[in-house]
């Protein structure tokens, strides 16, 4: 289940970039409207990862801080890639790859 969140949590992330550097100065900037789409799709998937990290905190057994943390941290860009990185070190952790 972390696997699928870790995805998400990247998917999400550049659908937030897309939106802040590429969607909005396309519209502003050069008149190309295409921020509804992005935007849509962007709330979609900010959705479904604010829903599965409840399902995914208990599994993994976060504490609420870090579960906070993991909500803010969907709505700043680049965040994701702080996470990607705690996520990639609980899944070594899991398989036993790495020693705590």
């Amino acid at each position: 289940m972390l696997k699928f969140f870790r995805i998400l949590s990247i998917i999400e992330g550049f659908s937030l970039i897309t939106l802040l550097l590429v969607a909005m100065p396309a519209k502003y900037q050069f008149g190309y409207d295409f921020i509804w789409p992005v935007g849509m799709t962007h709330g979609v998937l900010w959705l479904a990862y604010v829903t599965l990290s409840l399902p995914v905190s208990h599994k993994q057994s976060w504490s609420v801080l870090f579960w906070l943390l993991v909500l803010v941290c969907s709505v700043i860009p680049f965040a994701f890639l702080f996470l990607d990185a705690r996520f990639k070190r609980e899944l070594a952790l899991a398989r036993g790859d790495v020693a705590p």
